[in-house]
């Protein structure tokens, strides 16, 4: 076996605890590999292990990663690509015509740009709206006070599919600590859904969790967690 699919094996192996642990169903969380400043070669290995979901945070890089898998000599599974970076108004385009899944936004300005610029013909772009937890001025994400506000707005845009909240907080000292900060998100997110808001018939995902807390983020509730040192190894550059 190679590294990539014994490293698989293993994030799968966890997370399957992690959930009986937390007394779920050992499938009821999703495994996204993140494979940013990783190269094709790197997502076709996991991709012949079965995995099917992949996120990326620079997304011209990203663009060009999906060409070239498309363009290798391999029977290329359907695989679902998630933007997991920010989102700047210029390339918002690049995101509306390449990718399945936006985890990062956070302003209405960019969900309408992203519908806007959705292809006809596509299946609406799953989006999940990145909050703030921890209430840094300097971090990305939406106040969690203004995050149903957004919802409301976001869950009518036409060519958009909402479908929940994304959050990447600071490290936490220990496991106590890590679950606090994702039942934060986990409670808003439950709010949210109760609110009955329109458009919010799929509102059902909850990406938290990476590699070092997603036991934490498990026992708080996410449905997928985000893993790409737990599978890849240390980055290829500097992020």
């Amino acid at each position: 076996m190679t590294t990539i699919a014994i490293n698989l094996h293993q994030i799968r192996t966890r997370l399957q605890q992690a959930c009986v642990d937390a007394g779920r169903a050992p499938d009821s969380v999703a495994l996204l590999a993140v494979s940013k400043t990783f190269g094709p070669d790197a997502v076709r290995e996991a991709a012949l292990q079965g995995q099917r979901d992949f996120g990326e945070n620079y997304i011209q890089e990203a663009v060009e990663k999906i060409a070239i898998l498309r363009e290798m000599d391999w029977e290329q599974p359907a695989l679902a690509w998630h933007c997991i970076g920010p989102i700047q108004s210029n390339k918002t385009r690049l995101v509306a015509e390449h990718f399945d899944w936006a985890h990062s936004v956070d302003r209405l300005k960019i969900a309408q740009r992203l519908s806007d610029q959705r292809p006809d013909g596509m299946a609406p772009l799953q989006v999940c709206l990145q909050v703030n937890p921890d209430g840094g001025t300097t971090k990305s994400g939406v106040p969690l006070e203004e995050a149903l506000a957004l919802a409301r707005a976001v869950a009518l845009l036409p060519k958009l599919q909402l479908r929940g909240l994304m959050a990447i907080p600071d490290e936490a000292g220990d496991f106590a600590a890590q679950c606090a900060v994702h039942r934060r998100v986990r409670q808003l997110f439950d709010s949210i859904a109760a609110s009955g808001a329109p458009g919010l018939a799929a509102f059902d995902t909850l990406s938290l969790g990476m590699t070092g807390d997603l036991e934490a983020a498990v026992q708080a509730g996410s449905t997928m967690v985000r893993v790409g040192r737990g599978i890849f190894g240390g980055r290829a550059r500097a992020a």
